[in-house]
């Protein structure tokens, strides 16, 4: 971490530090309890902050694994079993994790409303339990003690910030993971994250895992403030409140869990304080959440994202300090061997046959370009060969291995990276960051300036929110590159860039073999870019290869002057488009 990093970190310490000694001197017991509710619904909320916040799930049984984590502390607490409460909030919080994985396997395959309603139907399902059976010690009429320490209420709220404080810098240096990271680019883009080698499927499990956890922690906290507690403690309509206050807040920072935190805490006092019924509070929430989601930026999301792109701004006008030389590229093979070899490629759609028998190679080091007009199959190739289609016919090798049971993770982390025609990049990241993600290996400042440079990108500093759509794609661009993969298939990277731009692009491009070691597929409909990056071209027409060769003897083709334009006798290069 840098001190730009850590100087919010001091901050929020001394502010927590303050609380623990101000607030139980200065506060009646009744506030103290109230902050000892606040607190606990503020670790809850760290809980959302990780399946809502971070991964994008819409979970609503959050409080259902509270109710575990506190069914665990209540049953360890009836048995006396050795360790003492904070033992039983960490075994309570790992208790939680398999029924979070397990909920979490049905994301794997479903999203949106329809995973809502799965995790709706597991509080639901909570919900009966609880009422059919009671929590540990209740009948027995044992409730539990808390540790001699934090006896008192002033004590215990002392516990629980300091639960809140080690939840949050655990999150905080696990988001700093590749795995942390992967849940932002999973909250915009699946298909993205996949691209990058990122296994959705272990992100998602993991989100529900980690929050789960947090969740079961909060509900042994709910013990600890209660002594004892009841199914209706953990109501699935609790969730529901719940989900909608993380909407709109965002606690995926520690200062959205507080805000959520005491607005759930406090909502209900506030109400009967002014005569409203306590309903006001939940449609009050519930409009605000719909609100957020139709923006996609909660609260605290919006606030820092105006911030950075306030602080970019300031960085844009002063000049671009000089950065470091770009590591060397991979030693060279042989130059002989084919990066990649598709062999016999067929996809159907139905009756409808989008790629009939087609082979194309990408030599080590070599820029090969793909065109064709709309419609012949281009990016329909670049789907299948990198595992986005599945049921094709045909090989798919990568230096010389095959990869067709390989998932798009799997390919991607095997060395073969694409870009999209629509980027999907998480405003809230800079540009350095978004680097950091696809990359999947240790990326240094200067190597990313340098990259960044390369491709004419702003400082790494510089939020992907305030950049245009043609600078995106080039920020696609380097990420891939970032990578240093076998292979890059870039669809249609250059559009949105004027014509001198395209050029200048072009002219990166064809460095990109030597400067990086990456070999590089071009989906363009820009014949000067292709003829300005392109050694060789293969011509796709209806899902059949109608030439394939020197980028030069391509261009001039009759078979493919005709294809394009509808007549062999007019230069392809003389009539390309010139993008505004």
């Amino acid at each position: 971490m840098n001190v730009s990093e850590l100087r919010p970190w001091g901050i929020g310490l001394l502010l927590a530090l303050a609380a623990c000694v101000v607030l139980p001197l200065a506060l009646p017991s009744y506030w103290i309890y109230l902050a000892i509710a606040a607190m606990v619904s503020s670790v809850l909320m760290q809980s959302f902050g990780v399946i809502v916040g971070r991964a994008g799930v819409m979970s609503l049984c959050q409080m259902s694994f509270a109710a575990i984590g506190a069914w665990v502390v209540l049953w360890l607490n009836l048995e006396d079993a050795p360790g003492g409460f904070l033992l039983w909030l960490v075994l309570g919080g790992l208790a939680a994790v398999p029924v979070g994985v397990a909920i979490g396997l049905p994301a794997l395959r479903i999203r949106g409303v329809n995973l809502a309603v799965v995790t709706l139907g597991f509080g639901v399902s909570t919900d009966i339990v609880l009422n059919a059976n009671q929590f540990p010690g209740t009948s027995e009429f044992k409730s539990l003690q808390r540790p001699a320490l934090f006896e008192s209420d002033q004590g215990y709220f002392v516990l629980a910030v300091i639960v809140f404080v080690l939840i949050a810098i655990g999150l905080a240096l696990f988001n700093r993971t590749r795995l942390g990271r992967s849940w932002t680019e999973l909250r915009h883009s699946e298909q993205a994250a996949a691209a990058h080698g990122i296994s959705v499927a272990r992100s998602k499990l993991a989100a529900f895992a980690i929050s789960a956890f947090v969740a079961g922690i909060a509900g042994g906290l709910m013990v600890g403030q209660l002594s004892s507690v009841v199914s209706s403690n953990f109501a699935m309509m609790q969730s529901v409140a719940m989900f909608a206050v993380a909407v709109l807040i965002g606690p995926h920072h520690p200062e959205g869990a507080i805000m959520g935190g005491i607005f759930g805490a406090v909502m209900a006092t506030l109400l009967d304080t002014v005569g409203l019924p306590q309903d006001v509070g939940g449609i009050l929430f519930g409009v605000a959440a719909i609100f957020a989601l139709r923006s996609g930026f909660s609260q605290t999301d919006f606030t820092r994202t105006r911030k950075r792109e306030k602080d970019a701004r300031a960085l844009l006008t002063r000049e671009r300090p000089p950065v470091p030389d770009l590591p060397p590229p991979p030693p060279a093979g042989d130059g002989r061997g084919d990066r990649l070899a598709v062999r016999g490629l067929t996809v159907r759609f139905g009756e409808v046959v989008a790629l009939d028998g087609v082979d194309l190679t990408v030599p080590e080091r070599g820029v090969v370009g793909l065109i064709g007009p709309n419609g012949a199959g281009k990016s329909t190739l670049i789907s299948a060969v990198t595992g986005f289609l599945a049921g094709y016919q045909g090989a798919v090798e990568l230096d010389g291995k095959a990869i067709d049971r390989d998932s798009p993770s799997v390919r991607a982390r095997r060395g073969l990276r694409r870009t999209f025609q629509t980027t999907a990049i998480a405003p809230e990241l800079t540009q350095y960051e978004y680097l950091m993600i696809s990359a999947g290996r240790r990326l240094g400042r200067g190597e990313a300036e340098a990259l960044l440079k390369f491709f004419g990108c702003p400082p790494g500093d510089v939020p992907v929110s305030i950049i245009d759509a043609g600078t995106r794609r080039l920020l696609d661009v380097a990420a891939a590159i970032a990578a240093r993969p076998r292979v890059a298939l870039l669809d249609e990277p250059a559009a949105g860039q004027s014509l001198d731009e395209s050029m200048e692009f072009g002219r990166r491009l064809a460095e990109v073999p030597d400067r990086f070691g990456v070999s590089v597929l071009l989906v363009e409909h820009d014949m000067q870019l292709v003829r300005a990056a392109c050694e060789q071209v293969t011509v796709l027409d209806f899902g059949h290869v109608i030439a394939s060769g020197p980028t030069h003897d391509v261009l001039e083709n009759p078979a493919v002057r005709d294809a394009y334009l509808g007549t062999a006798d007019v230069p392809l290069l003389d009539t390309a488009p010139v993008q505004p």
